[in-house]
């Protein structure tokens, strides 16, 4: 898989992953398509790929808002499935998710799909591990990574459990809370990631609250990779209210997605 390719490499030559987070749709298709090319032309190793949902699983007010920009436009699963058959992603892109979408396609379906369309990983937050093991299943046999959420209020006993229900990369969540720009990290975050790599050899990738490359860089040492979102959003969401063209805020976030590229080497 795409995703266990990308890492194995990264371990070998001592390299993080940086994968940004966007909103499909936000405002139209065409955006993300040029962000989602924008983004492996500045170097980033994966992309996070939110799909709109009405109501907000962990997500801040900002890409709360990119979602109601892209359900605003008309952006539904399928057409965000239909795009990206048409442009396939240069770099493994996960999907993240509402489990009431994946329900109601069907959890065959979707997963199918998701194959179809070429994305390699899928998030579920509001799925408990507990409850995953079907949709485990069927990703595994789609060659589908299933990234789950460990959080710093987790349970030690539940830990375990939710590394032995992932594949692809566990997804740390560095503060306890919704999603949004922070000015300041957790102090503990790095005891917490070295405690967590004492129960799993999966890749660890860090998220929510990441906004600067000063914050990336005291990270890197800690985890495999970053991942940054509200930071992103807020970059587009800027651009949008200036009247810039399209190729103008893929251009403003790509130079963005380089400077933290340096801060993570």
């Amino acid at each position: 898989m795409r995703i266990d390719s990308i890492f194995a490499d990264l371990k070998k030559s001592g390299g993080k992953a940086l994968m940004p987070f966007i909103a499909a749709g936000d405002p139209d298709l065409a955006l993300t398509a040029g962000l989602m090319r924008a983004f492996h032309e500045s170097g980033c190793q994966l992309c996070e790929l939110g799909f709109p949902y009405s109501d907000p699983i962990a997500d801040g007010p900002t890409i709360q808002a990119a979602f109601t920009r892209s359900l605003a436009g008309g952006v539904t699963a399928e057409r965000i499935f239909d795009q990206l058959r048409g442009e396939t992603p240069q770099l493994p892109t996960v999907a993240m998710l509402s489990f009431a979408i994946v329900h109601r396609i069907g959890i065959d379906t979707f997963v199918g799909r998701l194959a179809d369309a070429g994305m390699d990983g899928l998030i579920v937050p509001d799925l408990p591990a507990e409850e995953s093991e079907a949709l485990c299943a069927c990703c595994d046999r789609q060659r589908i990574s299933h990234i789950q959420l460990i959080t710093p209020t987790t349970r030690t006993d539940r830990i375990k459990r939710i590394v032995n229900a992932t594949s692809g990369f566990i997804y740390y969540v560095s503060v306890a809370g919704v999603t949004g720009q922070r000015q300041d990290l957790p102090v503990e975050i790095a005891d917490n990631l070295a405690a967590l790599r004492e129960v799993t050899d999966l890749p660890i990738c860090v998220g929510f609250g990441i906004s600067e490359p000063s914050q990336v860089r005291q990270l890197a040492p800690h985890c495999d990779g970053v991942i940054v979102g509200s930071a992103i959003v807020r970059r587009i969401e800027s651009g949008l209210q200036a009247g810039k063209s399209q190729i103008e805020i893929a251009n403003d976030v790509k130079t963005f997605c380089g400077e933290l590229r340096v801060a993570l080497s």
